[in-house]
């Protein structure tokens, strides 16, 4: 039996079927040892090649599959430990099989994120990287990808790390007047100044991004909604160029929630196709009707969808009354079939875009409407290179309450000692969120959020 400090887990998502190939991972000093028990090759073992082979029962010496493994010796690999890939034939059985030997050879089950967490432990990565690794994996658009590398690269943390190094060294002048304080000159105090208002400038700067970021992320959730047979389904299908909800001229055809996920200008959003809203008999549709009336309180926007050639009528004034308090653009649907005085007794809403969906009409004045919503349009010009999580946000937060408290007390005149208290309480701040200053729990938690072969 080899030794339990090397972990092991399947790195590619595995579907029958679906995937050529599958990837098992090993991380820790003894990988090396473990795959060649497994693995017969005609080739040298050396760092950083690929091997051909095969992988065999250690015991039987039966043949369980034809595969490639890549040898990665320390410090040269993704956690600074020597690290061994198998690149199996995908499907179940393979990696089952391959996962299943180093466990049986002393290897144990990775957990949650742990490969990043040695990553950042052993000083690979630092833990804003850490976290980039997660939203890379898990990015639903390409400008979220791209916002991810760069945290990945080490753009937000070079910038953290930037603001902290002034705090520590003005912390660091601080605490010499006060131990020294007869043996150098006094403090050049509008310098400190100056170099607070720097620090809380930049912070402050980055702490705009948040929104951006969550929205990058998360996405945003949007409910088409409206009355029976008035052009939800055929919206739905238009925007997201497929057929996914079905369209006839039956009212009450849709009963229940439809999804689409879409990407309008770099960010994701989730498309809800809901049952018509109204009174009705039926017990089936009457479900489908309260579903639509929570997803369009969970929505982050209501399209509130009405026909143009039917005009506002007594059920859509229900309908709006139930949302109102809500976000919502008004869609006038069907206008290439409108009478001329659809428009009289609209109620006083913002944001109306006029479209015939089923001709594909008016879906990028919607795109563009929604864009206006959600005050954006910075994103599409791509110049965003920082994009903080809502613990990063929270961590800089208290970093520009603790800078303010110490621009306060230089202006209070009181005393270094007191300076010093909110400076500390600022780098510890800031040192949350590269992980200079960070508890076991927070990072279990941080970790315990990544897939398991990652």
């Amino acid at each position: 039996m080899f030794s339990e400090d090397t972990i092991v887990a399947i790195a590619t998502a595995i579907v029958p079927q679906q995937g050529s190939i599958g990837i098992v991972r090993l991380s820790g000093s003894l990988s090396l040892q473990i795959a060649q028990a497994l693995f017969v090759t005609r080739t040298s073992w050396q760092s950083h090649h690929v091997l051909y082979g095969h992988i065999v029962q250690p015991e039987t010496g039966q043949t369980l599959d034809e595969a490639l493994v890549l040898f990665m010796q320390a410090p040269r690999s993704y956690t600074k430990e020597d690290v061994i890939e198998f690149h199996c034939h995908g499907g179940i059985i393979p990696v089952q099989q391959v996962l299943q030997l180093c466990l049986e050879l002393g290897a144990r089950l990775a957990k949650a994120g742990e490969f990043t967490m040695r990553a950042f432990l052993n000083g690979r990565l630092d833990l804003a990287q850490a976290e980039s690794v997660a939203e890379l994996v898990g990015a639903r658009s390409p400008l979220a990808s791209k916002m991810a590398l760069a945290g990945l690269e080490g753009k937000l943390s070079k910038s953290i790390e930037s603001i902290r190094s002034v705090c520590l060294d003005i912390l660091t002048e601080v605490e010499a007047r006060i131990d020294f304080e007869d043996d150098l000159p006094p403090l050049d105090e509008q310098e400190i100044k100056d170099q607070i208002a720097q620090a809380l400038l930049k912070v402050k700067q980055i702490l705009s991004t948040a929104e951006q970021g969550e929205l990058l992320r998360q996405g945003l959730k949007v409910a088409i909604v409206g009355r029976p047979n008035v052009g939800k389904s055929s919206l739905l299908n238009a925007w997201s160029r497929s057929d996914r909800a079905i369209v006839t001229d039956l009212p009450g055809t849709t009963r229940d929630i439809v999804e689409s996920q879409l990407v309008v200008n770099g960010i994701p959003i989730q498309v809800l196709d809901t049952a018509g809203i109204r009174d009705s008999s039926d017990q089936v549709e009457r479900l489908g009707i309260a579903r639509s009336q929570q997803a369009a309180q969970r929505a982050d926007l209501i399209l509130f969808t009405i026909d143009a050639q039917v005009g506002w009528t007594n059920e859509d004034e229900l309908i709006y009354q139930q949302i109102k308090e809500f976000p919502l653009i008004l869609l006038i649907n069907k206008i290439d079939i409108a009478c001329q005085n659809y428009q009289q007794a609209l109620p006083s809403v913002k944001k109306i875009v006029e479209m015939a969906a089923a001709k594909n009409q008016g879906i990028e004045d919607l795109e563009r409407a929604i864009l206006d919503y959600v005050e954006l349009d910075s994103l599409t010009a791509s110049n965003l290179e920082i994009a903080i999580n809502q613990r990063q946000s929270a961590a800089l937060t208290m970093a520009q309450i603790s800078l303010e408290q110490v621009q306060q007390t230089i202006e209070n005149q009181l005393p270094l000692d007191f300076w010093s208290i909110d400076l500390r309480s600022a780098i510890a701040s800031l040192g949350e969120i590269t992980g200079q200053e960070v508890s076991e729990s927070l990072l279990e938690r941080i970790f315990s959020r990544f897939c398991i072969g990652k």
